[in-house]
């Protein structure tokens, strides 16, 4: 898939350099023109929360919403550049991902993790028709396909929520130091500050630092746009995101010894959640395999000791995509006309 994306990148590039060349001296600046557009669609997400990390395991019921808004500018007979903002809720859920009766599968169910994550992007695109447009907007093809390339800065958060209660053996028990309950309340928890790989732990074995919730990314795709009269059109889109982080789900490397957690040396603010929220098996419903620790914290065998790397797989980052239906209207470009003396 990296080379894929590497390939497709670089010919995108070249074919976009090539085609400005070509048509800069062609195409008047009278003949411009400038869209602004909204986008309504779905998000979905492919990382470690899924059956396999690729494009073939994408789950309807983690499929999100999303929304956006546009602005456009034709700049030559088939390009044109868009800067544009959106919202993207993306999703992952081991327990909807898997069932226990999958063979295949089971270990993600049993693994028991979730989240959601709102991403904010802002992406700024080259857009490359397949069908060019010499003369002025009102006479633009009433059928035009096209793809995309571009770079986007997002700010991503990834969250999960925990009902109070759901740790098995956590109910009415209480740290013996601080005499404070060991249950968390009921909510949804930001997971970056918790450290949940043991990014606050001086440790070793953990992973050596936070991961950074501002990012960067490739957005790419196909999409078609139709005329729906003088002023308006309507357009189909779907977008790829490649990002350079394998932390929109919260979820990249191996799970960390509840004690580590627990230690003086977490530096987090609520220790209790970083354990709880770092392995999830106790409460995927299994009982055979339940192990209580001397701490008062469970876990199902054998996910929750360092001994265990299969909480995730971090030699690929995840991705996501954004599917979408678009209304834009074409802003009257002012002409100007010769002055006759």
């Amino acid at each position: 898939m990296k080379r894929f994306t590497t390939l497709f990148l670089l010919l995108t590039v070249v074919l976009t350099t090539v085609a400005i060349e070509a048509e800069a001296q062609r195409f008047t600046k009278r003949k411009e023109y400038s869209t602004v557009g909204i986008q309504l669609g779905a998000s979905n997400y492919f990382g470690d929360l899924v059956p396999q990390p690729n494009f073939t395991s994408m789950r309807i019921k983690s499929t999100r919403p999303s929304v956006g808004i546009n602005y456009t500018h034709r700049h030559f007979p088939r390009i044109s550049s868009r800067v544009a903002f959106n919202w993207n809720r993306i999703a992952g859920d081991d327990a909807l991902a898997a069932g226990p009766d999958e063979g295949e599968n089971l270990g993600r169910y049993r693994r028991n993790l979730s989240f959601r994550n709102d991403i904010k992007e802002l992406s700024a695109v080259a857009i490359i028709d397949l069908f060019e447009n010499r003369n002025y907007y009102r006479r633009r093809p009433d059928f035009v396909p096209y793809g995309f390339i571009g770079v986007a800065v997002m700010h991503h958060n990834p969250k999960a929520y925990y009902e109070n209660g759901s740790h098995p053996g956590l109910a009415g028990k209480t740290d013996p130091v601080t005499g404070q309950s060991l249950d968390i309340p009921s909510g949804w928890y930001a997971l970056q500050p918790l450290g949940t790989e043991g990014q606050f732990v001086d440790h070793p074995g953990t992973v050596s630092s936070p991961y950074s919730r501002v990012q960067v990314a490739i957005p790419f795709g196909l999409g078609v746009r139709y005329k729906l009269d003088r002023n308006w059109d309507f357009s189909f889109e779907v977008g790829w995101r490649a990002t350079f982080t394998d932390y929109l789900d919260d979820v990249s490397t191996a799970h960390v010894d509840k004690n580590v957690l627990l230690s003086e040396g977490n530096r987090v603010d609520n220790r209790n959640a970083s354990v709880i929220f770092s392995d999830r098996s106790a409460e995927s419903g299994f009982t055979n395999d339940l192990i209580t620790e001397p701490n008062g914290f469970s876990r199902l065998r054998p996910y929750g000791t360092s001994n265990n790397r299969t909480r995730g797989n971090s030699s690929d980052n995840d991705w996501y995509i954004q599917t979408s239906l678009g209304l834009n209207y074409i802003l009257n470009p002012r002409v100007r006309r010769p002055k006759f003396r």
